[in-house]
């Protein structure tokens, strides 16, 4: 048994090693898309054929999974407005595809979950169907930071279709953003889709610190919006200057 053991204990690296080697090359470009970098024309497509050459599809690995998925998103956002309409509709298509396979293995993958909704959305038009995908970045994924900033813009978008609860969390997500002095993301989603509902999101971060509650506000009065934050006092001539 114990040389079984062994046995399978030195198969199994070298079985592995492949795939982890396939998925290295990409880590880099990978942390890039994430925190949105942009990259020059052809770039992205180098990466998903370097990952693809690299991959053996015999392994299944998560973090392959995710990078093609990742590649192929990138890939079809530039394809907007670069290719033919038949062009980015197929890049797309694979995106999804790629998006959807990542999310078999890893269910739990909010930013991905975003990322099929926002897809989605953009090629199909709204659905209230898809909204289960936004839904499901929200149960996977509720505090992540670095998710919120882009999808609290997409959810305030369509803040009049969510159910009392999603806009709750949306609000929820809106009180968070300014507490963590994401100012000028916050501030951009008051002043653009989340307008129509200033003043729920506006009373929501009546909880807030008062520090970050006061850079709102200055970022607010720089735009020249007179609107009440709650528990700070604007002298709108000295935050203009």
């Amino acid at each position: 048994m114990l040389l079984l053991l062994g046995i399978i204990g030195v198969i199994w690296p070298l079985e592995a090693l492949p795939a982890f080697w396939a998925a290295v090359p990409a880590k880099e470009p990978i942390a890039r898309i994430l925190a949105g970098d942009r990259f020059k024309p052809g770039a992205v497509n180098g990466m998903g054929a370097l990952l693809q050459a690299q991959a053996r599809p015999t392994i299944a690995r998560n973090d392959v999974a995710r990078a093609e998925a990742l590649i192929r998103l990138r890939i079809a956002e530039e394809a907007t407005g670069r290719m033919s309409a038949e062009e980015a509709d197929h890049e797309a298509a694979v995106a999804d595809t790629k998006i959807r396979s990542s999310l078999e293995f890893n269910p739990a993958d909010s930013f991905l979950w975003l990322m099929l909704y926002s897809m989605d959305t953009a090629h199909r038009g709204f659905d209230e169907k898809t909204l289960e995908y936004l839904s499901q970045s929200y149960a996977t994924g509720p505090i992540e930071g670095w998710i919120a900033l882009r999808r609290n813009t997409l959810a305030l978008a369509t803040f009049s279709n969510l159910t009392g609860t999603m806009q709750q969390r949306v609000v929820s997500e809106f009180t968070g953003m300014v507490d963590s002095e994401f100012t000028d993301a916050a501030a951009l989603n008051l002043m653009g889709v989340g307008w129509m509902q200033r003043e729920r999101l506006l009373a929501s971060i009546a909880i807030v610190n008062v520090v970050p509650r006061e850079s709102f506000a200055r970022r607010l009065a720089k735009e020249g919006l007179k609107v009440r934050v709650p528990g700070v006092e604007i002298d709108e001539r000295t935050w203009r200057q």
